[in-house]
């Protein structure tokens, strides 16, 4: 009788411990468009992403200008004229692939003016939902933007509008 008296406790404990805990639900996509300075940190990114993109392009058309004039040239060409054309496309393109790799590399110049515009915005973020977080106990709080396994979740407990109320923008 112990025994099951023990084991029912038990049970009740873990029970109730489960229905204690406190979930919430925020959505950063619906966040982060609330947020007039990620707006335009995104659009500075863009205008300043296209800008690199249309130096790279240039350069990638000079190459294949060389390349053609190369192609068509290459009956005339001496094997010393030849040798020096094919250094030159080479040169070119080592060029292209370091223009490359400086803006658009992992520690190129767009990542990094991404970390110097948007990454304070998603720190703020991240400290308001913290604060709230430990303020109204919440156990676990899960973004459903990034969640793809949640299929459906009680708006009840979506607390986007307090994060943003939290930052100094109220909805």
């Amino acid at each position: 009788m112990k025994k099951l008296l023990i084991l029912f406790a038990l049970f009740v404990g873990i029970t109730a411990s489960s229905y204690a805990q406190k979930f919430a639900l925020i959505d950063m996509e619906y966040i982060l468009s609330n947020i007039s300075s990620y707006e335009t940190a995104q659009e500075q990114l863009e205008v300043m992403s296209k800008k690199w993109q249309g130096e790279v392009e240039k350069q990638q058309q000079e190459v294949k200008n060389m390349y053609k004039s190369y192609q068509s040239d290459l009956v005339f060409l001496s094997a010393e004229q030849k040798t020096k054309r094919e250094n030159e496309i080479v040169e070119k393109e080592k060029n292209l692939q370091e223009l490359n790799r400086k803006y658009f590399g992992p520690e190129g110049e767009l990542f990094k003016q991404r970390e110097a515009l948007i990454k304070p915005i998603q720190d703020d973020i991240y400290n308001a939902v913290k604060e709230l977080s430990e303020s109204k106990g919440y156990q676990l709080i899960l973004d459903r933007a990034s969640a793809e396994s949640v299929i459906f979740a009680s708006p009840k407990i979506d607390i986007s509008n307090e994060v943003l109320a939290k930052l100094g923008y109220s909805k």
